[in-house]
């Protein structure tokens, strides 16, 4: 199968690109810079010049499938670079995989398009729960808005499907690299000591999606995905924690409501200071990972036969793998 990835050097796309090349599937990534181009190239990928922020700019080669993995994701920060990548960037997308005869559109949504703005308890939803394309959340609301366009676009011959996984985690991802530093800094805190059900999804977990969306499923419906394992946050976080070295038995708790009344003041602040990183605190952070939060994926495992292979204890050995090869990397430069 030719399959175009969007995202390719993100963290998914970095890893979902080898895999599909090493069964056998021809790759083909956008990328806007050359310096990106070579990288994609490195692992497998045939790259092509195109900005999905620019309309006139795609122009797809022959292809069967797209997986659009591509995505603006900040916590914080003004609202109009999220729509013009995560909606008006899927939307072209679209376009062009559909005037281009592409068969199967796989879109990475995500779990959160669920969260509402009040903080309520979310208990084994499934794929009725309603979205929030109007959420105070950029992110969030531009990817209810952009699943929305993918599951309307299906028709027959143009099969979309939106694949939904909770936390992505896995070696590399930006959130396992900050969580020593913010430990060691009290800059990390939980809220309500982190004792309440959450779900995640490994990175190889929804690479293994991935593959049986290319294949299987019902169009113009979304699929959430998620690990096999349901623990608390703090269980979850104490894994990826210990695995790094790092103990989480000093870390602070705050309530959720204050917790969410100081993301907005921080927000605030860095707006009106014109800070453009996004403050330690947000509501948006706070909302998606200071609520329990528990999905059901049995559509996705009847219909596109998702197992979930990838263990918690062996997402866990993974880091301790990375960290092992990092120091051995550091060990070769230093000498």
């Amino acid at each position: 199968m030719r399959i175009l990835v969007t995202g390719g050097t993100g963290f998914l796309g970095s890893r979902l690109i080898p895999t599909l090349v090493s069964r056998s599937h021809e790759v083909v990534a956008i990328t806007r810079s050359g310096a990106d181009a070579e990288h994609l190239a490195a692992k497998g990928a045939h790259p092509i010049i195109g900005d999905l922020a620019n309309s006139g700019s795609i122009r797809l080669p022959e292809i069967d499938a797209v997986v659009h993995a591509a995505a603006y994701f900040r916590f914080a920060g003004p609202r109009a670079p999220y729509f013009k990548i995560n909606v008006e960037g899927t939307n072209t997308l679209l376009r062009a995989a559909e005037q281009g005869g592409v068969k199967t559109f796989v879109h990475i949504s995500a779990a959160g398009v669920i969260m509402d703005d009040g903080g309520t308890r979310i208990r084994n939803a499934d794929e009725r729960a309603r979205t929030y394309p109007e959420s105070f959340s950029g992110y969030v609301a531009s990817k209810a808005q952009s699943e929305a366009l993918v599951l309307a676009a299906n028709k027959p011959g143009f099969r979309t499907i939106a694949l939904r996984p909770p936390a992505l985690w896995g070696p590399g991802d930006t959130f396992s690299k900050q969580l020593p530093q913010a430990i060691a800094s009290g800059r990390f805190a939980f809220f309500h000591r982190g004792d309440y059900p959450f779900a995640t999804c490994h990175v190889d977990n929804l690479i293994e999606a991935i593959q049986c969306a290319l294949g299987h499923g019902e169009g113009g419906r979304p699929y959430f995905i998620q690990d096999k394992e349901t623990n608390t946050f703090r269980d979850f976080i104490g894994l990826i924690a210990t695995a790094l070295g790092v103990s989480i038995d000093r870390v602070r708790s705050i309530p959720f409501r204050l917790a969410f009344l100081i993301g907005w003041i921080m927000e605030v602040v860095a707006t009106l200071t014109g800070n453009k990183a996004d403050p330690p605190l947000s509501r948006s952070l706070v909302r998606m990972i200071g609520r329990e939060f528990t999905i059901d994926d049995q559509a996705a495992r009847r219909d596109l036969g998702y197992v979930g292979k990838t263990s918690r204890s062996a997402g866990r050995q993974m880091y301790i793998e990375a960290a092992a090869a990092a120091g051995m990397a550091d060990s070769q430069v230093a000498s």
